[in-house]
């Protein structure tokens, strides 16, 4: 497979993910689906995954080496108390919380 193969199927899967995010919203500490999509794509990629950090937060850890240095990268998960009027296919299905703030685009790109 050449990587622009495996770049375009990379490409379809982060709008899945960010299309099942957007269409299933939840507020700040309510993230306990997104979370555990979250999960288990880690996992599913062979990841060490902690959950329930500051309590919906995940953490996924790819070791290399045995070295000291590290790097974080973060994204938010959280939705806003919105009712989103739009018709897209991918539209909120929860009542007054959407995805406003691009947050399901973050975390989509992150995984």
């Amino acid at each position: 497979m050449s990587v622009i193969e495996l770049t375009d199927d990379l490409a379809v899967e982060v709008k899945k993910w960010r299309h099942d995010i957007h269409r299933n919203p939840e507020l700040a500490y309510e993230e306990e689906r997104t979370s555990a999509l979250v999960a288990s794509v880690l996992e599913s990629i062979g990841l060490e995954v902690h959950r329930g950090i500051g309590g919906t937060g995940v953490i996924g850890i790819l070791r290399n080496g045995r070295g000291t240095k590290s790097i974080a990268l973060r994204a938010d998960m959280d939705a806003l108390p919105l009712s989103e009027d739009s018709n897209l296919p991918y539209k909120s299905v929860v009542e007054k919380k959407m995805h406003a703030c691009g947050h399901d685009g973050h975390t989509a790109m992150l995984l």
